[in-house]
């Protein structure tokens, strides 16, 4: 009985031994050997067969149990990447906190060795000032892998040969609770990774879960401890947030939990404006939706709207001082990106997205001469333009304005003759200010 009250009050699901598995059978978690990829279970099939464990793991079989389809597969063994190294001849050995191997069999499959949680002091691990874990290559047993792993629901081994899933930490019952728990003492833990509040929010977002109010709890005073990682690992799980379909509840949790102060700084200013609120709701929106429908989406177009309205402030700034409009736009997209790059860093390939689409927003306003068809013709025409639609939408430009570019795109020659010739010179539009501008600098 006092078992069951600590266990309740710890929100752990009664009966969990960590030593010894939950032998869960496939009428209950429903995974089948055809719902894992041929590459995944080929290269479990190997290790197996070489006389090692090995096992799916991780958010693959998690995704499956809630009826989402995955976008890879993991493995997990007692071999030493060495030894997966030497029995895949397309592999290598990648990693430095910690090594894995990917082997390649037409998809990329990532096999990690079983791993052990030790104390810093046995020099088998290397932690920062802050507890933050460095480099940690301390190999151990399925069980100890099991405790070592970020939340319950991500410690999960399936073994295909018998259809089960080994659970160690209570992670199915969790996934059937709709919890989001941390393995262990949930501040030691973003300690040693502070990307995991990150992550937190992200798998919370996009599997409608609730975060266990013990793992929630440090969050928010825990949340400056990002500003000391890596800007490269902050952009790869924001990226994973903003693509994963579910990026609006995703940016609203990351809000509610304290954690956007040290990763998107500038959406405090975005979102307490009427028009920016609306710009990056319906950013976002279109994102999930593209995504949920297979559709493809360009990172560089998401992360240009999300820092349209910094730029747009500055750029309004920099004209109030005296500067003309296109060096102080390219001033405010240069000041915006510099900012920025201390906290999310940005791939060249990205920014360099992000300036033309932002680069090309005065340009829509010009609708005389050749110019129109000169935009028409630049390789970025179809996304500045999907940009300005977002602009219109949000009631930040007149919508007049892309219903023009609509009809300018499909129209005949001759239409589009008359229609630059209707729209002359003196019908030029001037870019409306947002009513963000000036604030928040």
């Amino acid at each position: 009985m006092i078992r069951k009250l600590i266990d309740a009050a710890l929100g752990k699901p009664h009966g969990v031994d960590p030593s010894r598995p939950r032998i869960i059978p496939a009428k209950r978690h429903g995974i089948h050997r055809e719902d894992i990829s041929a590459a995944a279970l080929w290269v479990t099939e190997q290790l197996q067969q070489a006389g090692f464990s090995a096992f799916i793991v991780g958010g693959a079989l998690r995704d499956l149990i809630v009826g989402i389809p995955p976008k890879d597969f993991d493995v997990a063994t007692d071999a030493t990447p060495e030894q997966v190294h030497a029995l895949f001849r397309r592999s290598r050995i990648i990693g430095r906190r910690f090594q894995i191997v990917h082997v390649m069999k037409g998809d990329i499959i990532e096999v990690s060795t079983f791993r052990r949680a030790v104390p810093e002091q046995t020099g088998e691990i290397a932690a920062d000032e802050r507890g933050r874990i460095i480099s940690d290559n301390a190999f151990g047993t399925q069980p100890q892998d099991a405790v070592r792993r970020d939340f319950t629901i991500n410690a999960l081994y399936y073994d295909p040969c018998t259809e089960m899933i080994l659970d160690y930490v209570g992670g199915v019952e969790d996934i059937e609770r709709r919890l989001l728990r941390v393995i262990g003492d949930p501040q030691v833990r973003f300690r040693e990774d502070p990307v995991r509040m990150l992550r937190a929010v992200r798998l919370s977002a996009k599997l409608d879960f609730q975060i266990e109010t013990i793992t929630r709890s440090p969050i928010a005073s825990m949340a400056h401890l990002l500003n000391h990682v890596p800007a490269a690992r902050v952009f790869d799980e924001m990226l994973k947030l903003l693509l994963s379909g579910h990026a609006r509840e995703g940016i609203t949790r990351l809000r509610s939990e304290g954690l956007h102060h040290g990763i998107l700084p500038m959406l405090d200013m975005v979102l307490e404006q009427p028009l920016g609120q609306k710009f990056v709701d319906l950013a976002l929106i279109n994102t999930d939706i593209r995504i949920r429908e297979g559709k493809s989406v360009s990172p560089g177009f998401l992360f240009a709207t999300l820092f349209w309205h910094d730029v747009l402030s500055a750029w309004n700034e920099l004209q109030a001082r005296g500067e003309q409009s296109m060096p102080a736009l390219f001033q405010a997209m240069d000041e915006v990106m510099d900012n920025m790059a201390e906290k999310l860093a940005i791939p060249r390939r990205f920014g360099t997205g992000m300036k033309e689409i932002w680069g090309l927003q005065p340009r829509f306003e010009n609708r005389s001469g050749n110019k129109p068809s000169r935009l028409l013709a630049h390789p970025r025409f179809r996304a500045g333009y999907d940009f300005l639609l977002l602009r219109c939408q949000s009631g930040e430009v007149d919508a007049e304005l892309g219903r023009w570019w609509e009809s300018f795109q499909s129209a005949s020659e001759h239409d589009r003759k008359m229609m630059l010739l209707h729209a002359g010179p003196a019908r030029r539009r001037k870019r409306r200010r947002s009513p963000s501008a000036g604030q928040g600098k």
